[in-house]
């Protein structure tokens, strides 16, 4: 489980979460966006840097846009597609599903859950 439905507010806060990422510990994020939930790498496509400009705020200020705050450039909340600034591709997306109130993600080949 990453976490209960109704910590994810339409263009809100996000719920961080840490994943094993290409053998390398990283931090998901996890955003509801018109409605839906959707989580990624908290890496910018541009320079491979965090993009929260405090922590667990990734949209701009009109709740449309995940923006990293170090260069720009602005993502499409529901698809991780760069739309604006400098970048070079779109967000690494993490598989998701939403049911009973809780969000859970799903691990893939290059993904897997932090190992305590």
């Amino acid at each position: 489980m990453l976490c209960r439905s109704e910590e994810l507010v339409n263009s809100g806060a996000a719920v961080a979460f840490e994943v094993v990422y290409c053998g390398r510990n990283e931090r998901g994020f996890a955003v509801r966006y018109a409605g839906q939930v959707h989580a990624y790498l908290n890496r910018c496509a541009h320079v491979p840097m965090e993009m929260d400009y405090l922590p667990n705020q990734f949209f701009d200020s009109t709740g449309h846009w995940l923006m990293c705050a170090t260069h720009g450039a602005m993502y499409d909340p529901s698809s991780g597609k760069c739309r604006a600034g400098p970048c070079r591709g779109g967000l690494v997306k993490i598989a998701l599903t939403e049911a009973g109130g809780m969000v859970h993600w799903h691990t893939s080949s290059q993904l897997q859950p932090l190992e305590f």
